[in-house]
Parts: structure tokens; C-alpha cells; sequence
């Protein structure tokens, strides 16, 4: 049975990261989680328009003090009056902040990082290059991301009713599923298996195209029995092909997904864990997105 006893939400004290961590809330209330509401103060000499006083001779140590100090209070006053979860911790730590996120959730054994793609400040970068992205490279856990849009978030609040699983068939795909499953049951959401054949493009103009289409669709459907078999569902199974991202989107959108699980890859190290396909399905999602 999937656990998630512990949960961290890394907070920029943006709208976003409020939504973000509202979310975190209720899953934790589903789960039983601790929660650790995390903000990481950049550890370089900020740029001058946000604080020029440290340009005209104040004592930079004083300065650094004061910033540590502020955001220290910014973090025990972040969402203070609205969230009143008994389980949750407030850590401020200083440094480069995705390195520091993915460094305190395998530090600390967490089991789920829940964050905006985007905010503000560290968080305003899209995708990559950013810390969002840098996380999801990196860390260890599976992370939940929100939905990636510009207009103004929701307010973050849980409602999974159907998950959406997107498997490549890869050595992942069982963790992947598993996760999925797992996290279905507890929450007592439909589960669906979405899988998409890529197709080559210059094969298609051939006549054994159709015949060959047939042939890797009805080879990914058996290998998807299995996967089912050893993770002991049987839910509903989507095989699709062509583009992967705009195929696991319409899917997810189709099908009036809730969350979209999927994969990263293989282990973490020098080379990451993301999938080649994982920024641009979050990107474009419609709903909230779980890689593991």
C-alpha cells in the first residue's frame, strides 16, 4: 500500500506555492502525512533593486542578517492564519534552492515533493533552467506539479477522481504504475493506462505501415497485461500513437483525468531522472502531474 508520510513543499510565498501547498494539505489529510513547509534564502548577494542599501556602504553582514531574519518571518506567517494542519514544520535553509530541496527530501526520507512549476522570484523561470525543472532532474522522490498556466491558480484544493497513468514500457514502468496504483486505492480514484507507440514518420508513405502499426500496438498492449498482472489491476488501457505529448494531454483531457502520473526515468546520478518527454507533457497538461 502506497505511503506518503512524509511531504515536502517547497514555498516561495507566492500564490502558486500557496496552492501548491493547500493541495499538500489535503493530501497529507488522506494520508496521515508531516508536512515541512520549505523556503530556501539564496545564499548570493541579491541584485540591487531589491535591496540597494547594500550598495552605499551599509555593512553587508547587517544586511545579510536583516534578509535571514525577514524571510524567517515571512516563512512563519506564510498561510499561518489559514493553515492549521497539526503535523506541519516550517524549515528555512540557505543555499542554492534546488539543490537544496532535492538534498532535504532524500535527507530526510521524504515521499513526495509538492510544488508549482512556476512562481516567483527562484520559481519564475519556465521549465528549464529553473528550480522547478533542476528538481525534477534531480531529486529522488516522485514530485507533484501543478498545472503549468500563466492565468491565476486555482486554489489548490485535492479533488481525484480518475488518474490517468502514462507508462513508456521502460524499465520504470512498474514503479510507475505501482505509484499509481497505489495511490488510486487510497484515495478510491478510477485508474486508467495510457501508452503511446511512437511512430517514425518516414515510414508511413510504406506499405508495410499499417501492418507494422498493428503489430507495435498489439506488442505494447500484451507488455501492459503484464504490468497489470504484477501490480494486480485492471483498469481501463488507452494505446495511442504519434506525437507522445500531444497523445498523453488529449488523453488526460479526454478522459477528464484528475492527475496524470508518469515517469522520470531510471535512478538518480550525474545524468538525472527525467524523461526526455516529462517537461513538455507538464507543460501541457491538463491537470496536475505526478512523475516518479
Amino acid at each position: 500500500m502506497l505511503s506518503l508520510s512524509k511531504i515536502l513543499a517547497p514555498v516561495d510565498f507566492s500564490e502558486r506555492s500557496a496552492s501548491a501547498v493547500r493541495c499538500a494539505i489535503d493530501l497529507a489529510g488522506f494520508f496521515q502525512s508531516q508536512i515541512t513547509l520549505l523556503h530556501v534564502l539564496p545564499a548570493l548577494v541579491p541584485p540591487p533593486h531589491e535591496y540597494p542599501e547594500m550598495y552605499v556602504g551599509a555593512a553587508p553582514v547587517e544586511i545579510v542578517a536583516e534578509r535571514r531574519a525577514r524571510s524567517s518571518r515571512d516563512l512563519a506567517n506564510f498561510l499561518n492564519g489559514e493553515v492549521t494542519y497539526p503535523h506541519l514544520t516550517r524549515l528555512l535553509l540557505e543555499g542554492d534552492a534546488a539543490r537544496q530541496i532535492a538534498e532535504t527530501a532524500a535527507a530526510g526520507s521524504f515521499d513526495l515533493i509538492v510544488m508549482p512549476t512556476h512562481g516567483r522570484g527562484s520559481f519564475r523561470r519556465l521549465l528549464v533552467g529553473s528550480v522547478t525543472a533542476k528538481v525534477l532532474h534531480d531529486a529522488a522522490c516522485p514530485v507533484w506539479t501543478r498545472v503549468h498556466t500563466h492565468t491565476t491558480p486555482d486554489d489548490g484544493r485535492l479533488a481525484v477522481g480518475r488518474v490517468l497513468c502514462a507508462l513508456d514500457l521502460g524499465p520504470s514502468s512498474t514503479a510507475t504504475l505501482d505509484w499509481a496504483a497505489g495511490f488510486s486505492e487510497r484515495l478510491n480514484s478510477t485508474l486508467a493506462i495510457v501508452h503511446v507507440a511512437p511512430l517514425d514518420p518516414r515510414t508511413e508513405a510504406y506499405y508495410l505501415s499499417p501492418e507494422w502499426r498493428g503489430r507495435t500496438i498489439e506488442a505494447a498492449r500484451s507488455r501492459i497485461e503484464e504490468l497489470q498482472a504484477e501490480a494486480g489491476t485492471h483498469c481501463e488501457v488507452h494505446v495511442e500513437s504519434g506525437d507522445i505529448r500531444q497523445a498523453i494531454c488529449d488523453t488526460a483531457r479526454d478522459s477528464h483525468a484528475d492527475l496524470l502520473v508518469t515517469g522520470r526515468g531510471g535512478a538518480a546520478g550525474a545524468t538525472g531522472r527525467l524523461a526526455s518527454h516529462a517537461y513538455s507533457i507538464i507543460r501541457d497538461s491538463p491537470c496536475p502531474v505526478v512523475t516518479v
